[in-house]
């Protein structure tokens, strides 16, 4: 946990509407998971109750990535039930902070959501993957051939399109994004 204010992040984000709007790669995508995801009667009461806290988060990301074009939807959603606003800082453009936010010390493994308190101060950081999504890109890459075989690459790019398109139009998968982001701001 983070004892620096992170307010002057937050400040220079942009909007869920203008972050989208940059989207070059995976903005249909992301379009369809904010625009099909649904939400239960159990997740509506939390998200009342979060409402209550006045938190406001910074989201580390990049159009390229298909983790946030699963997450970056789901969570967006999540929040504007909360009265949560978030702010996005594009990952390359903003090193500094994403090097206070490894993966595992040493990846800069996007995207990364920064739930900060009514003064600013970091309350919970989330991401990058649910622990379930975690598990099938892990179970994924165990299949691939080895690094230096003529059709890793050819495979991996594969790998990557198939998990994208599953990632985007899978609700199971969405569920285990909310579950694992409500368990982690239940806190």
């Amino acid at each position: 946990m983070s004892n620096v204010n992170q307010n002057s992040w937050f400040e220079k984000g942009m909007s869920f509407a203008a972050y989208k709007e940059s989207m070059n790669v995976n903005k249909e995508e992301l379009s369809r998971v904010y625009d099909q995801l649904t939400f239960t009667d159990d997740d509506q009461a939390f998200f009342g109750d979060l409402s209550q806290r006045n938190w406001k988060g910074v989201v580390l990301t990049a159009d390229w990535c298909g983790d946030a074009s699963l997450c970056v939807p789901v969570i967006q959603r999540m929040t504007e039930e909360s009265n949560i606003e978030l702010r996005f800082l594009i990952r390359d453009e903003n090193l500094e902070l994403m090097d206070q936010y490894l993966t595992n010390g040493t990846a800069r493994a996007i995207p990364i959501f920064i739930f900060l308190d009514q003064d600013g101060y970091e309350a919970r950081v989330w991401g990058p993957r649910s622990p379930e999504v975690q598990e099938m890109i892990t179970t994924a890459r165990a299949g691939l051939p080895a690094a230096d075989a003529p059709d890793f690459e050819e495979k991996q790019k594969e790998l990557y399109r198939n998990f994208k398109q599953k990632i985007s139009t899978d609700p199971a998968i969405w569920r285990t994004v909310i579950e694992s982001v409500k368990a982690k701001l239940q806190g």
